[in-house]
């Protein structure tokens, strides 16, 4: 009997692009996946399977999902089923629930390598996941809450569980030492800036690499203040910082061959007797000035001390930075694609490859830096903060004013994401970035799982055998 209801729901499934049959009185779902997928989407469909949860889970306290997929989507497919519950809440009727939710996930291997599913493999999927939602969940807490000294604090205690002291400069301390971007920004709010740093340098590591994550734990503007409803939502300006923060964790537990370093630009850009106006001239690390044209455009001054930092003390071979930069990224590239400015093009379809293997998409961006930069020219000062023409590739030109403080002729590799759109959805906190990273640098790392997504180091990429054509498959969860 239950073999019949079973083939009966299979029956009505006819996914355009999802769908979905509850059984048993609604004590069950089944629900399909898009049956194809284009060429500039994952052939995980991650983000439906994050739709689908949302909106077809039975309600109870102990719920149970079994993911049917192939071997290759696992880790896109566990972070698409991470993002589904987010950890921050200030509902009233959570703090009186007297049980804990419980949310069991199995996989159901189909196709090549269908195999039981080995216990690294989930310890390196359990850690990935938390990564996702420890960074969902800081960009989902308010300002009041996770204010500088908080997110110092959320940096302490993943360096005291991985074994790390942290380095901090804060406040007074980056204005003598030269840090003009982080202070300058971060100058009038009550909770001072902070450059902080996880750094692991294991023995044997034959390259350097830092990320370099945007920390503005909220943006009013500054004094090219934000309207009454551009301003909301702007606790997720720390978006950048969340990623590398729980991406680094989940990186070093998983076992990290080279040298990694995750640089954290906190600031708020607040508004007060003491905040940057705009003709202000600032003194950023690069020993370049910059005229502040937008107090609004703070994001590229507190990455381009960062990425400086990166550059001249850690002797980085590969800095990537990862920010919610610019709104224009949303129009460039859409909600669920993040940019991507390098300027390595090994690097650039890497970024690409990597977001189609773990379910954070992304989409280049133009690198001209010869045709671009120049509107950044200043009179007074090496360069302003902010473009004179906003219809000229604005999410470009704003990744290549961070570029221009390690130099357009930087030997190293240099990669931008612009995250801003994909941060969130709707009003919850995607943890978006964390398995782009994981991903992305998965050949540094010890773990099987890691190097099976990663992009680099493949002379056969099996996803795209046929020559990028449309992925055909039908999936369940």
């Amino acid at each position: 009997m239950e073999s019949l209801l079973w083939q009966a729901a299979l029956g009505t499934l006819n996914p355009n692009p999802t769908d979905s049959c509850p059984l048993y009185l609604n004590y069950a779902t089944v629900a399909a996946l898009p049956c194809r997928v284009s060429r500039h989407n994952s052939p995980s469909a991650a983000h439906f399977i994050t739709r689908l949860v949302r909106t077809c889970l039975p309600p109870g306290v102990h719920r149970c999902i079994v993911m049917v997929c192939e071997q290759p989507e696992v880790f896109a497919s566990a972070c698409a089923l991470a993002r589904a519950f987010p950890l921050f809440t200030h509902r009233s009727g959570a703090s009186r629930r007297s049980e804990k939710k419980t949310v069991t996930v199995e996989f159901f291997l189909v196709g090549q390598d269908n195999g039981p599913v080995e216990v690294s493999t989930l310890q390196c999927l359990a850690n990935a996941t938390e990564g996702v939602r420890l960074a969902a969940r800081i960009v989902d807490t308010p300002c009041n809450e996770m204010n500088t000294d908080t997110f110092l604090e959320e940096i302490s205690k993943i360096g005291e569980e991985l074994g790390i002291v942290p380095t901090i400069i804060r406040d007074e301390e980056l204005k003598t030492r030269g840090f003009g971007g982080i202070y300058g920004v971060g100058k009038a709010a009550l909770h001072p800036p902070a450059l902080a740093v996880l750094s692991h340098t294991p023995d044997g590591a034959t390259q350097t690499i830092a990320w370099v994550g945007k920390g503005i734990v909220y943006d009013t503007g500054g004094l090219s203040i934000k309207g009454k409803t551009t301003m909301p939502g702007m606790k997720r300006d720390c978006g950048g910082a969340a990623a590398v923060l729980g991406a680094f964790r989940a990186a070093i537990k998983q076992g990290f061959k080279d040298n990694l370093h995750a640089v954290f630009c906190l600031a708020e850009n607040s508004v007060g007797p003491n905040a940057t106006r705009p003709d202000d001239i600032h003194l950023l690390y690069s020993g370049k000035t910059v005229e502040i044209n937008n107090t609004d455009a703070e994001g590229r001054l507190v990455l381009a001390d960062g990425v400086s930092y990166a550059c001249k003390d850690l002797g980085a071979d590969i800095i990537l930075d990862m920010a919610t930069l610019t709104g224009a990224q949303g129009i460039a590239t859409g909600k669920y694609h993040a940019a991507v400015l390098t300027n390595s093009a090994e690097w650039e379809a890497a970024c690409v490859k990597a977001g189609r293997k773990c379910g954070d998409l992304v989409h280049p961006l133009v690198y001209c830096p010869e045709l671009h930069f120049s509107e950044f020219t200043s009179a007074v000062a090496d360069m302003k903060n902010s473009v004179a023409d906003r219809d000229n590739s604005p999410s470009s030109c704003a990744g290549l004013f961070i570029a221009s403080h390690i130099g357009f002729d930087w030997p190293g590799v240099w990669v931008h994401l612009d995250i801003a759109a994909p941060v969130h959805a709707g009003e919850r906190a995607t943890g978006f970035g964390v398995a782009l990273l994981l991903a992305l640098f998965g050949r540094a790392s010890e773990d099987p799982l890691l190097n099976l997504v990663s992009p680099l180091g493949c002379e056969v990429d099996v996803e795209e055998g046929d020559m990028g054509r449309d992925s055909k498959r039908r999936r369940l969860v």
